[in-house]
């Protein structure tokens, strides 16, 4: 009786010691599993953040001033449009490229 009594202590100190080693393992994972939920919380947030950014970067009224202020641009009116002309009407323009005149 003594040796079953032997074989089955080992047995349960076999048992707690691996019912022990997964609830550690188990304990990591779930703070793992946290980690990993609150760093998609946060790019999600920043995410979220460079899209307002980008729309408001991409405003028309921030657009032309940059264009006009960076590029030096201005806005069309009819004092500064230059007309192109083909020589030689319509059928000159099909088959030879045209010539542009200041």
């Amino acid at each position: 009786m003594s040796r079953v009594s032997l074989l089955l202590m080992i047995a349960v100190m076999a048992s707690a010691l691996y019912l022990v080693r997964t609830q550690y393992e188990s304990r990591s994972l779930t703070t793992e599993i946290d980690r990993a939920t609150s760093l998609a919380r946060n790019l999600e947030t920043e995410n979220d953040r460079l899209d307002v950014e980008r729309r408001a970067q991409a405003t028309p009224l921030r657009v032309e001033k940059l264009a006009r202020e960076q590029l030096h641009m201005r806005t069309i009116t009819p004092a500064i449009t230059q007309y192109a002309t083909v020589p030689g009407g319509a059928a000159a323009s099909a088959s030879a490229p045209a010539e542009v005149r200041p």
